[in-house]
């Protein structure tokens, strides 16, 4: 990310006070509800700590590390599709640890990702899955302020209030934190696009549940 494009993102960066702006797009290409974990270790980014999202079990002999931005469609449709079958079959059976770490392509995905978080890593996931399966509905337009609204509805369906979401919809610290959060982890494993997976530390393209399943089956009969 160049320095302009940065800054561009934070000018942006609270959702309650750029009504009547654009949204921007990044030239980069796009490639389940459940109780979430934080890790243990968390990034500290300046003063704020950023809380890293995790679900399964942290002892898991395979850790799964997706990059994706709330506003890629293909991000959507892996969630939507062969997410649920990894979850069911790898995650929840304790073979995988799942880390989902956001990428921040546009400000709608930023603004996203705050509402996700407002909710802790109880609420996170579940927040996360609403926003993937409604991703045409609430990105529609491309107004700002419809998308502000359209992102407290799912928030406050997730049981959050008006309040917490006003506060985390303007908390800008927090959002310069996860950009600069969000640059360091990318840069660090060398991403490029969305969704970018990083498994056991080796990065893989965006993938069908088949052969996903089959280099987790490999690893785990090493």
């Amino acid at each position: 990310m160049t320095r302009a494009r940065f800054l561009f993102l934070l000018a942006g960066a609270t959702a309650l006070s750029i009504f009547g702006l654009p949204s921007a797009h990044s030239s980069l290409g796009h490639g389940g509800a459940a109780h979430a974990q934080s890790a243990e270790a968390e990034q500290d980014t300046g003063s704020t700590e950023i809380v890293e999202m995790t679900l399964g079990d942290p002892d898991a002999p395979i850790t799964v590390v997706e990059y994706a931005s709330f506003t890629c469609p293909h991000c959507a449709t892996f969630h939507k599709t062969v997410f649920k079958e990894l979850k069911e079959n790898f995650i929840d059976t304790g073979k995988v640890q799942f880390v989902h770490r956001e990428v921040y392509f546009d400000r709608f995905g930023l603004w996203a990702g705050m509402v996700a978080r407002c909710g802790g890593p109880e609420r996170y996931f579940g927040i996360t899955d609403m926003v993937y399966s409604t991703q045409s509905e609430w990105t529609s337009g491309g107004d700002p302020a419809t998308v502000v609204g359209n992102l407290r509805r799912i928030g406050k369906t997730a049981g959050l209030s008006d309040a917490e979401l006003d506060a985390c919809l303007a908390d800008g610290e927090k959002a310069e934190a996860l950009v600069a959060w969000y640059q360091e982890n990318a840069d660090a494993d060398g991403v490029q696009g969305t969704p970018t997976f990083i498994i056991d530390g080796v990065q893989h393209s965006n993938m069908s549940y088949d052969d996903f399943a089959e280099i987790l089956d490999e690893k785990l009969s090493n």
